[in-house]
Order: C-alpha cells, then structure tokens, then sequence
C-alpha cells in the first residue's frame, strides 16, 4: 500500500530530498509500503544493522517509530513507519546542501581535512559531517561548525555504535554527559558512553607499516597481543623517564 498520499506535500518534499543511499531507500519503503522491517532492510537492502539505517533517517528530521511485526520465521521483529509528522525538521542540516558544504569547508580550514576520532588525513570526500552531541539526546543544535564534528566512515560506525548503547542516548538525555564523552571531544574527555575506560586509536600507513610489521614479529615471539605489548613500552618508557 503507498501510504504518500495520506501525508503532507511539505514532509513528501522532505523525504524526497533525502539523497543519501542508506536512509533514502528506508524511507522509499516506508512511502511505498508504510513501513519497513529489519528483516526488509537485511535481506533486501543489505543493512545488516537496522537500527543504524533508522538512525540515519531520524538525523535527516524524519521521525520514525518502532513496532512489532511478525517475520517470515514466525518470530517477532522490529519494524519501523513514520511517527509523528508534526515533530519532522524541515530546516536539516543535511537537506541544506549549500550550508553543509560551507560547514565541512569551514570545520577543515580550522582542523584540517582529517578525522576527529583517527586524527589521520582523510580525502575530502570520505569525511561525513557528524553532531557532536547525538540529536536524540539534546535535539537539533544550531547550524555553526563547532556543534559537528567531521567523522571518516569506520570513526561514524563506531560513534554510532557506542552512542546506541549508552544509557544516556537510550534513557538519561543529559547533555553534560555527552559534552564530556570521548565520541563528542576525543581531545578532553572522561569517559566514553558513560564507561570509566580510555581509548588511543592508532593507525600506521605509508613507510610506518614496516614498524607495524615488526612489532607484530615481536609480539608474536612474545606471545601477546600487540595492545598489549604496546601498553608495556609505553608504561615503561613512562617508567624510565620517572614520570609514573
């Protein structure tokens, strides 16, 4: 069933201007059939984490809810349909091309065309304009470059991940929490999503993959995981130098 014709030509011109791969083809199912289950968006559009392609949606001002459906198994699952139209956003960030283009120009001349989770360059184009703060925590933030964060994909997998099962996106809604996570400000932090744990990534490229490489060789002759024995050298450069 097409469910279009029941809804606002305002929110149809805003779901239509969604362009992006993975939320555009939850909402085309939605628009055409009313809803669409996880099942629909495994086995049909290869999203093997729904929650994430509904998150994607629910960033561009559309709202979505969640119910329960019977799958081809007979088990229940999740489904999701459009929740209540009158909370959409049609001012999104993401349907103003111009502004997020001149807010991923503006976030690179300050930071540099690189990630804010990795701290490694990053072509332009692989670089994903982020809220720092989730907007199911403290909504829809003014549209200024210090409220984004530019992510490259596998920092945005992450972000979304952690940020999905934390209690303060789930139930807590405090903004302060987030203002004071890993995923809003790698660089002044004390915890990521509410855990008391610490975090370095490192990534090693170019001529400093044979220093990966050997590592690894030395890690094997001793038996450990390279975290692991990466911790040790630092713990006892630390050690050698009387700082600890």
């Amino acid at each position: 069933m097409d469910s279009s014709p029941q809804l606002p030509n305002d929110f149809i011109e805003l779901c239509r201007a969604v362009t992006a791969k993975r939320p555009k083809a939850v909402i085309d199912h939605i628009l055409q059939y009313g809803f669409v289950t996880t099942e629909d968006l495994k086995q049909r559009y290869g999203y093997n984490h729904p929650p994430r392609a509904a998150r994607d949606v629910r960033e561009h001002g559309i709202p979505l809810e969640t119910f329960r459906v019977t799958g081809s198994d007979g088990r229940r699952i999740a489904a999701y349909r459009f929740g209540d139209i009158s909370k959409a956003r049609f001012s999104r960030l993401s349907g103003r091309t111009g502004l997020s283009k001149q807010i991923k120009d503006e976030l690179i001349n300050r930071y540099g065309c690189k990630c804010f989770i990795y701290l490694e360059e990053v072509d332009k184009r692989e670089l994903q304009i982020d809220h720092r703060i989730p907007f199911e925590v403290d909504g829809e933030p003014e549209l200024e470059p210090e409220n984004f964060m530019l992510l490259c994909g596998s920092a945005n997998r992450a972000k979304s991940w952690s940020c999905e099962h934390c209690e303060n996106w789930k139930t807590i809604k405090n903004k302060s929490i987030c203002l004071s996570c890993y995923w809003a400000y790698p660089e002044n932090y004390n915890h990521i999503a509410m855990r008391q744990v610490r975090r370095i990534d490192l990534l090693w490229q170019g001529d400093e993959i044979e220093i990966y490489e050997r590592l690894k060789q030395q890690a094997d002759r001793l038996d450990k995981d390279i975290p692991e024995l990466i911790k040790e050298i630092i713990e006892r450069e630390i050690r050698q130098n009387g700082d600890g």
